[in-house]
């Protein structure tokens, strides 16, 4: 009962802070869409974190910059091209109550991308919340969010036979070293140092903005 009541308290805010938002600044927005953006913090205060590191330091056993990833437009972009970095892998979605934090990783990229790269993976597997296809995506995230970090084709991030590669990486401690935690839902962020080396995974919860990104981003 708690549970649904909290879902119509964060529906009815969401409709009416809505209502105030000017479409023009929401142009390719559903009203769906614009409810959620509007419920954005009110979720992120309602959800719970959770934080995983790789406390004792563990060294994959296969290289992450050995992997390529395949972009919205079907270009390949081998993932040594940034070597040096630190990069950022989050599962995405268009239609979620967390889609605000493409405004958050944004601001991020923005902040660090001299020393930091950000990755966004679109999944439709999360609650059949990101149904577009690869160029509806990428309007999306460019129109409302100003998204400029890479955002890769829609695909496959939990475990399967057409799980992506780099997912397959990050989700399989054989390989990554420590870590089998896929994610949990749409927004769940995972970070690789300069080295190649597997070093956090934030859930959804978690302010791409927040102390503990900021702390992990600084190690």
């Amino acid at each position: 009962m708690k549970s649904i009541i909290i879902g119509i308290l964060i529906i009815v805010s969401g409709a009416i802070v809505c209502i105030a938002i000017p479409k023009k600044s929401n142009k390719n927005m559903n009203i769906k869409q614009r409810l959620l953006k509007a419920a954005y913090p009110m979720v992120m205060k309602m959800s719970k974190k959770n934080h995983l590191n790789n406390i004792k330091n563990e060294k994959p056993t296969s290289d992450f910059f050995k992997l390529k990833i395949t972009m919205n437009d079907g270009s390949i972009l081998p993932l040594d091209s940034f070597k040096g970095k630190k990069i950022m892998i989050v599962n995405t979605a268009s239609d979620c109550g967390f889609t605000g934090q493409y405004d958050q990783l944004e601001k991020l990229y923005q902040k660090h991308k001299d020393r930091l790269i950000i990755i966004g993976f679109p999944t439709n597997e999360f609650g059949n919340q990101e149904k577009g296809n690869d160029a509806s995506i990428a309007s999306f995230c460019k129109i409302n969010y100003g998204v400029h970090f890479p955002i890769v084709t829609k695909g496959e991030v939990l475990k399967s036979n057409t799980q992506q590669d780099v997912y397959k990486w990050l989700t399989d401690k054989s390989i990554n070293g420590w870590n089998d935690q896929v994610p949990t839902w749409n927004f769940c962020k995972y970070i690789i140092n300069e080295q190649g080396v597997l070093v956090d995974f934030f859930n959804s919860g978690i302010d791409p903005l927040g102390r503990e990104v900021e702390e992990a981003l600084g190690r």
